[in-house]
């Protein structure tokens, strides 16, 4: 993968162009991009979903008081769009205008209720799966959120999860899941059966800190948002490193424009030390390097791939979205 651009730069204000604490995004079936756009702190009421596209249209939002703590979202094959919130406890489905259509999840049966959905897909036998992290499983549901099974349970073994949260589906109906606390990405056949497992614990090549999100391109290799460490490890299809990406960001149109009008950030900016810093020893550690440098990752949360086999990483701290494309 080489680096193509950046999309998107920070901003606080809870309506309008620009992101704060963005955590996934999904295509539509024209390439429009969707983000959940998190916020924090005392901007919580700007949680929303924001409309762009990879050529830097800002196009629109909603859902501004729809959500509590969005996840992941994922869209069916008639482009309408299902948003997790682990928060609520439900998932709600909108169509591409954002006009609300349905909710599920938090009204069944306390039996059956979810909890604490993360990361969401459409499989091609016509069901939504899902992550179901504080249950330590994954569920499969019709679109109006009947459950018709689950798999999975607490632990370390085969098929056992620790606070699962990313899914990913490949060509050929597999499941991959990141499970989280356990550092490794997970593979189930289309039944839900256990097929392999990659990575450890650690911070070496194929090993994972807190993996949150997995996705598969065309040919079969895994992307990871290597979470904890900072990074996005591709492997191939067996499942053996194949490359390590630490981010390159630039500046993205939004935030070119942003500074041209605004000449006292342009001069602060200018004057600041952005490139990647020579910690001392004692901050030597993924996270304050991350911090202090600009361009590589901070809090690559989510990674997903486009029709064209492109990778979008998005990156929660640094509020933006870095793109790869194919090196060959």
């Amino acid at each position: 993968m080489k680096y193509l651009k950046t999309i998107g730069f920070n901003s606080n204000q809870p309506i309008g162009r620009g992101f704060n604490y963005p955590y996934d995004i999904d295509f539509c079936s024209d390439g429009r991009i969707f983000m959940i756009n998190r916020m924090g702190g005392r901007n919580a009421a700007g949680v929303r979903i924001q409309i762009f596209t990879f050529d830097d249209e800002w196009i629109e939002e909603f859902g501004e008081e729809d959500f509590r703590i969005p996840v992941c979202l994922s869209f069916d094959e008639d482009d309408n769009i299902y948003i997790t919130d682990e928060a609520l406890n439900e998932v709600k489905v909108f169509d591409l205008n954002g006009k609300f259509l349905k909710k599920w999840g938090n009204e069944a049966p306390e039996y059956d209720r979810l909890k604490g959905p993360a990361g969401i897909i459409h499989h091609p036998d016509g069901f939504v799966y899902l992550v179901e992290q504080f249950a330590n499983r994954i569920s499969k549901f019709t679109k109006d959120g009947q459950r018709v099974k689950s798999w999975g349970s607490e632990g370390s073994g085969e098929g056992e999860f620790n606070l699962p949260w990313g899914l990913t589906v490949d060509s050929m109906g597999n499941f991959y899941v990141s499970d989280w606390r356990n550092d490794r990405i997970q593979k189930f056949d289309p039944d839900g059966g256990f097929l392999d497992c990659f990575g450890e614990s650690g911070n070496g090549e194929g090993q994972f800190h807190r993996p949150s999100s997995v996705a598969v391109d065309s040919r079969g290799f895994m992307h990871v948002a290597d979470w904890g460490n900072e990074r996005v490890q591709v492997l191939d299809p067996s499942g053996g490193f194949y490359q390590m990406l630490e981010g390159e960001a630039t500046l993205s149109v939004w935030a070119e424009e942003w500074l041209n009008v605004n000449l006292d950030e342009f001069d602060r900016r200018r004057e600041s030390s952005l490139l990647i810093q020579d910690l001392p020893d004692h901050l030597q550690t993924a996270y304050h390097r991350a911090s202090q440098s600009e361009p590589i990752f901070w809090g690559p949360v989510s990674v997903k791939i486009d029709s064209r086999d492109r990778l979008f990483v998005t990156e929660h701290s640094r509020h933006r979205i870095q793109v790869f494309e194919q090196s060959n």
